[in-house]
């Protein structure tokens, strides 16, 4: 069975941090990406950034980068996403994703796996 489970999604003022977790089983983490899309209501899912697990190359996105760090580590089968400097248009439910090999989609139909979902929510 195949699994992605996320986690660390809370309420936070703006300027503060959270890290999400998303923790993989059932299939080969190496050959993977891992990263995040995120979906704010009535708004289309978003990546946000990704790992290449063998290679430790990182995407992110131009609206978070400089303020959010993704890392993976192999042998625990995790991926992280330390965000910081959240801003109010970061709120949404941010859902780890998986695909084979390298190559990120943008869109969300080309991911393969993805985790349930976890809520971030930052405060004015």
């Amino acid at each position: 069975e195949v699994q992605l489970v996320d986690s660390g999604g809370g309420l936070v003022q703006a300027g503060g941090s959270l890290r999400l977790s998303c923790v993989a089983s059932g299939f080969s983490f190496d050959d993977y990406s891992i990263g995040w899309f995120r979906q704010a209501p009535g708004k289309e899912r978003e990546g946000v950034s990704c790992i290449s697990v063998a290679d430790g190359r990182a995407y992110y996105a131009v609206s978070v980068k400089g303020r959010f760090t993704i890392s993976s580590e192999k042998d625990k089968n995790t991926a992280y996403l330390q965000m910081n400097s959240l801003k109010p248009e970061d709120t949404g439910v941010y859902y780890c994703a998986a695909v084979d090999g390298n190559v990120w989609p943008t869109d969300p139909e080309l991911i393969d796996y993805w985790g349930q979902g976890t809520q971030v929510t930052v405060s004015s």
